[in-house]
């Protein structure tokens, strides 16, 4: 089992005219970037390049909203305060913001004009910019599927270590902020289980996070074909044990009401059910 190898994605500057859009997830959503550099194989962003066709495939370009501050500057005049998710078509804080600090600057304005924050990241990038959180209601959280690395590795290519991601919430806890951690998707027969969820679970209580979100894994538009293509290379029988759980409605129905069992048990264990919400 070996991870991606390092890629050089193709990096594109596009100017932007809107950066603040109506969120399903929250009132707003922010994306200072098209395309994300983490590569995650099962990522549901895939879609977007329905909209934005490029040659390269996902993880392997990132365009650059190279006036997104401006831009949002000027939306913030006339935009009512309310929830900005952060970011729900890419990863604020990829690599290529260290470089250019889009998502910083943004998330600078939002706290300033009484906008709450909330971010979602596989990256400890987001630690740099704990300072500008400082003090207000915006909420820090992560994303983490498994604790093996070597797995995190394989699916999450570019992302950074879960270490480093679960230090983000203890990081941020201890500067006051509301934490969260999204633990999925639970890809099946490989960190479904119960004994995973429950060193999930554990860990979150462990440092003290505030929400905690859990989420199967659902094949949606071009993240199944991806998903199956690794599945051959490198778990050779198991497509065919996922068609069943994915595709086969009873099936379906038995996988996902023994996973709410699981994540059910485990919460009740560890007497934090208040905290958990089961997206299953």
């Amino acid at each position: 089992m070996t991870p991606m190898q390092e890629q050089n994605p193709v990096i594109r500057e596009t100017p932007c005219k809107t950066i603040l859009g109506k969120s399903g997830i929250g009132d707003y959503s922010l994306n200072c970037y098209g395309g994300c550099e983490h590569a995650c194989v099962y990522c549901y962003a895939r879609f977007m390049q329905r909209f934005h066709p490029h040659e390269q495939s996902w993880g392997a370009y990132v365009d650059v909203k190279t006036n997104a501050v401006e831009v949002l500057e000027r939306q913030l005049r006339r935009a009512a305060p309310g929830n900005v998710f952060v970011s729900s078509a890419c990863d604020g804080w990829q690599p290529l913001e260290a470089e250019y600090s889009l998502t910083r600057e943004c998330c600078r304005l939002l706290v300033r004009h009484g906008f709450q924050v909330n971010a979602l990241t596989k990256s400890a990038l987001i630690l740099r910019d704990l300072d500008i959180f400082a003090g207000s209601t915006a909420r820090v959280g992560v994303t983490v599927t498994t604790l093996d690395p070597r797995l995190a590795a394989l699916w999450e290519p570019h992302a950074s270590p879960v270490e480093d991601r679960l230090r983000v919430l203890e990081e941020a806890h201890a500067a006051g902020l509301h934490t969260s951690v999204m633990f999925g998707p639970l890809l099946p027969f490989l960190y479904d289980t119960y004994e995973n969820i429950y060193a999930l679970l554990e860990r979150a209580a462990a440092l003290r996070v505030d929400t905690i979100w859990v989420d199967a894994f659902n094949p949606r538009p071009m993240v199944w074909e991806a998903t199956a293509a690794l599945l051959d290379k490198e778990f050779p029988g198991l497509r065919e044990r996922y068609q069943r759980v994915l595709f086969s409605p009873p099936v379906r129905h038995a996988y996902l009401a023994a996973l709410r069992g699981h994540i059910a048990t485990a919460a009740e264990r560890l007497k934090i059910m208040d905290r958990v919400s089961s997206c299953v």
